[in-house]
């Protein structure tokens, strides 16, 4: 059924599922994978019509979604013509995805003797966007900190002291871009202003770590060391978090640091040998 369109004497479509799928990402996303389903390897280049024959959508839904996908360098126009294929682009989502399990799997006995030796909780984070991104932690026993980070937490990389001993061993182009990229989840918690964040970076790259009260959760330092490639670049950090009432910056420093140090050497000798270690470029 149809309604005149006042505006231009024509009749007016009601709502249609396209339209209440749209307001949901989660169906959207789905169709967006369906487009790209539909490429194959033995057909590398589609029209819009065959795309949408193949992955069963109305030509209003194909056309969104490929110039999404284009926007997005998922997909690509052939030169002048009306055909589309897929870009290298959609590699990097299963690459990254073997790469972050790789580096899970590598990272973790490290992390785990380091615990071992001092008994405080440790991670293991690398930079992904303007975030730090978690992607292994250990516990010391039982012990439950003020902050509530778990594997596939992310947090401004401005904010965090992880992010800081990343920041500071970038080269200056991805330091500038990386700052330049909104976090995912901005949080209360104030970041330090550019001059603040120079000094503080500044700082890191003459000690080689970073040791300050968490601003994130209050009553915790937090130590991070950069895990650096063999160009010297950062691909990560390790960081440690203790309690304030029960050990101090300089307790931490004298029998805690050289460990950290040591646990960051090891992961980056793992990462690079396995060829798991990537560079920010």
């Amino acid at each position: 059924m149809t309604d005149a369109d006042p505006r231009r004497g024509r009749p007016r479509k009601q709502p249609s599922d396209d339209a209440k799928d749209s307001k949901s990402s989660v169906l959207s996303l789905a169709k967006g994978f369906r487009v790209l389903e539909a490429f194959s390897g033995d057909v590398e280049e589609m029209t819009m019509s065959e795309i949408a024959d193949v992955a069963k959508l109305d030509a209003g839904t194909t056309f969104r979604m490929l110039n999404t996908l284009v926007d997005l360098g998922y997909v690509a126009r052939v030169g002048d013509s009306r055909r589309f294929r897929l870009t290298l682009k959609v590699l990097d989502l299963g690459f990254n995805a073997i790469a972050r399990k790789d580096q899970r799997a590598l990272v973790r006995p490290v992390l785990q003797s380091l615990v071992d030796e001092i008994s405080e909780a440790a991670s293991f984070g690398v930079l992904e966007g303007g975030d730090v991104l978690y992607i292994e932690r250990v516990r010391a026993g039982f012990t439950r900190l003020g902050v509530d980070i778990r594997i596939g937490t992310t947090i401004p990389v401005a904010t965090s002291i992880i992010g800081a001993a990343i920041l500071a061993f970038l080269p200056p182009e991805a330091l500038e871009r990386t700052l330049s990229i909104p976090p995912r989840h901005p949080l209360a918690t104030p970041k330090p202003g550019r001059a603040e964040l120079g000094r503080i970076l500044a700082d890191v790259r003459k000690r080689g770590y970073v040791l300050q009260e968490s601003r994130i959760s209050g009553g915790l330092h937090v130590l991070a060391t950069p895990v650096l490639d063999a160009a010297g670049h950062a691909i990560g950090a390790v960081s440690v978090a203790a309690p304030i009432i029960r050990i101090s910056a300089a307790e931490i420093q004298k029998h805690t640091l050289p460990h950290v140090l040591a646990a960051a050497k090891d992961i980056g000798r793992a990462l690079q040998t396995s060829g798991s270690a990537t560079s920010i470029p």
